[in-house]
């Protein structure tokens, strides 16, 4: 059983002595710092290609498309470093993320680079799940995705995108979500995952440095508010060929995928730009109760990478959040005519099969036995599921954070 999560900034013990250590030995000289520089990540990255570095960061990409990531590239690091005010297990984990962000840029344009026609697979038009972070979407999304006639990905695609042989990639997943739960005893409650297991695309964007999961990881506003502001088409372009690429990997291009990031209702036109004929499912719930789960989230996987955060400036943050992406969907939506279905928290929680009924009927869809089984398994399963540890973490805590 994981420890007491007794306020938002809760710290798991594994974490504090990892922590410590990692202090020590950068201050003794037994380990150098992680070298948070754009430079050394992109030499580290490129070593493997010696003269081919290049050809394969272009490799199936626009040269809008590269400068805007080396430009993210750039800025991220200069807010991590000016703003985030990262502790050493925050700095290592930092540099841990982006190295790999930029190793599996080049994996991607090596491999698209040498197969070219991964980039044109045809897709069925998608069902996008759209709504704020604790909302609803995750219960959603699960649900549509036990239906046997839908696709979905799973964590070990999500988060090691690029293919690999003999399923090293949940492997590696295992491995990590298994390290990732000592360091962090709550992280399970909060976003249940496991490695073959429906999860979001949320790492898909994030490939191509979306501002969305690094904000909930770190004090980052100046890249936030940049990021937000930009165009994100360079990013959702990379996202398709992420796309693309899995669904021809693992054969399942023929079914409509569900897909569902937050960070969709915030680019929502972008998004629906590139996938025209896709059906959306809106999630919703009461902002306030959006809110407290929401940052309570960010808070847990901040708490672990700064010693200075601050709830106030969390709170604010994802209201800031709130109001953006509600405003910016409220905006696509009024002029969008295709397909969309509304589902409820409220409505979810006291009756699901009745709400995902009128989800597929909204939708034009057949809801079968065998996707109404599918989906019962789903949810007698996730009664015992840690996910409702949560609501007795945040029942501990102030309404207001």
């Amino acid at each position: 059983m994981p420890p007491v999560r007794d306020h938002l900034l809760a710290r798991g013990p594994l974490a504090e002595r990892v922590n410590a250590f990692l202090g020590k030995a950068w201050e003794r000289g037994w380990l150098p710092p992680p070298d948070l520089d754009a430079d050394a990540l992109w030499a580290l990255a490129a070593k493997p290609y010696g003269a081919k570095a290049q050809a394969a960061e272009h490799g199936g990409r626009s040269a809008e498309d590269v400068a805007d990531f080396r430009e993210r590239l750039v800025r991220m690091i200069a807010s991590v470093e000016a703003e985030a005010d990262l502790n050493p297990l925050g700095r290592t984990m930092a540099w841990g993320q982006l190295s790999r962000v930029v190793k599996n840029r080049l994996a991607f344009g090596k491999l698209w680079r040498d197969r070219p026609e991964l980039l044109e697979t045809p897709l069925a038009p998608p069902i996008i799940v759209i709504g704020h972070m604790r909302s609803g979407t995750t219960r959603i999304h699960t649900l549509l995705a036990a239906d046997p006639a839908h696709a979905y990905t799973r964590y070990s695609d999500a988060y090691h995108p690029v293919p690999a042989r003999l399923g090293m990639n949940r492997v590696k997943s295992a491995i990590e979500l298994a390290m990732l739960g000592l360091l962090n005893p709550w992280m399970q409650s909060i976003h249940p995952m496991t490695a073959n297991g429906v999860e979001e695309e949320l790492a898909w964007i994030s490939a191509a440095l979306h501002h969305s999961i690094y904000e909930s990881q770190w004090h980052i506003p100046a890249y936030s508010a940049w990021s937000e502001a930009r165009d994100p088409l360079p990013i959702y372009r990379e996202f398709r060929r992420i796309l693309r690429t899995d669904a021809a990997h693992r054969g399942i291009a023929a079914k409509p995928r569900i897909l569902k990031v937050p960070a969709f209702a915030e680019d929502l036109a972008t998004l629906l730009g590139l996938f025209p004929e896709a059906r959306l499912v809106i999630a919703e719930r009461e902002h306030e109760a959006v809110l407290k789960s929401a940052v309570s989230l960010a808070a847990n996987q901040m708490a672990i990478q700064s010693d200075s955060c601050c709830v106030e400036a969390i709170t604010t943050r994802w209201r800031h959040k709130i109001a953006l992406r509600e405003a910016r969907m409220a905006e696509v939506l009024s002029g969008w005519e295709g397909p969309v279905a509304r589902a409820g928290f409220d409505a979810l929680n006291a009756n699901w099969e009745s709400a995902i009924a009128q989800v597929y009927a909204d939708l034009g869809l057949t809801l079968t036995p065998a996707a109404l089984a599918a989906m019962r398994r789903t949810m007698a399963a996730s009664e015992s599921g840690h996910h409702h540890a949560h609501a007795e973490q945040l029942a501990r805590f102030e309404p207001s954070g």
